[in-house]
């Protein structure tokens, strides 16, 4: 491990250039967990870290990669051993230290997970994006949803969390229909277990929102935000609530309190990123057991870290659907 080979961006001028390059182990940050990297994955965020002034990154030059999965080699805690397949996502990863596109990364003991059943593709093939899903399924759950409230709708439901989403709830019996402006990803989406398939919302961008609509849904996994998320906080039924986590529709909210106070709607707010590590192993265990997604392999695509970057191309323009898996261990 004296050199390995990683995919490094720095920032030139107004641009965010990658090239692979090699590193010593010294420039790896501080941690207790030394990981030799076998699998990345794609998300929004990443796509954001190469983008000039997308907000993510403390300072340039970073490995970007916000999910890795791995083999421990190197322990300096009691909880993990040298031969432990391990995940870690969130926290600083990927934005304020060196991320999963690297053969190596280091890491504090309290940001890693134990993969369990979980094989070291599927934890990345779930990543960040899944592990938002889940988390939004759950919150629904605790929430009280049940299969008989009625459908659930999914937003952006061909992205990485909104596929994931679909397969979860449709899983656990949920009607769930699925929200996407991909036409394209309608039959890809039924297969996920979707009993409905619409376009984007709102149905007509130029019409002005209404605070109330008509009741279309029990709850909601938003990945979009914007208008989207005002349209369907105005639709669902009374006491239902809208799980979000996205904001490719924009971040700014322009609603009324009205859902909240006369159909006692609740907006939950999804965090993967800081969420404190017992309830992140927790829900990682639930992943590999009860909560498991069937259809993951019909959402996933591979590709090598050292092509990533045409991927993340895609995700930032918004072409990609679907979950990419970077293969990092052999993949340079």
């Amino acid at each position: 491990m004296d050199n390995f080979s990683a995919l490094v961006a720095r920032q030139d001028d107004d641009q965010i250039v990658t090239a692979v390059e090699s590193l010593e182990a010294a420039q790896l940050p501080d941690g207790d967990v030394t990981i030799r990297v076998l699998y990345s994955s794609v998300n929004f965020k990443d796509a954001l870290a190469l983008t000039p002034k997308g907000g993510v990154v403390r300072d340039y030059p970073i490995v970007p990669g916000i999910d890795l999965t791995g083999e421990v080699v190197e322990s300096h805690s009691s909880d993990f051993a040298v031969g432990d397949l391990v995940l870690a996502h969130g926290y600083e990863i990927g934005t304020g230290r060196h991320g999963g596109y690297a053969e190596y990364a280091r890491v504090p003991a309290g940001w890693v997970v134990s993969l369990g059943p979980i094989s070291p593709h599927d934890g990345a093939a779930i990543g960040t994006a899944g592990f938002t899903a889940a988390m939004s399924v759950q919150a629904l759950i605790e929430r009280g949803l049940s299969p008989a409230d009625g459908p659930v709708l999914v937003t952006g439901a061909s992205g990485g969390v909104g596929s994931v989403a679909v397969d979860l709830l449709a899983g656990a019996g949920y009607e769930v229909v699925a929200s996407s402006g991909k036409t394209e990803a309608a039959d890809r989406l039924r297969a996920l277990g979707a009993t409905d398939v619409i376009g984007r919302l709102p149905e007509d961008p130029d019409a002005k929102p209404r605070p109330l609509g008509k009741t279309r849904w029990a709850g909601a996994v938003d990945c979009v935000g914007g208008a989207t998320l005002a349209d369907v906080l105005s639709s669902v039924k009374y006491g239902g609530a809208v799980a979000a986590s996205g904001l490719t529709g924009g971040p700014g909210l322009s609603t009324t309190v009205l859902p909240f106070i006369l159909r006692g709607v609740a907006l939950l707010g999804m965090d993967s990123v800081q969420m404190p590590i017992e309830p992140r192993r927790a829900l990682w265990e639930k992943l590999g057991t009860s909560l498991i997604p069937h259809h993951l392999a019909d959402v996933t695509t591979e590709v090598d870290v050292k092509d990533v970057v045409g991927v993340i191309d895609k995700v930032r323009a918004g072409t990609f659907s679907g979950r990419a898996v970077v293969k990092v261990a052999g993949g340079f």
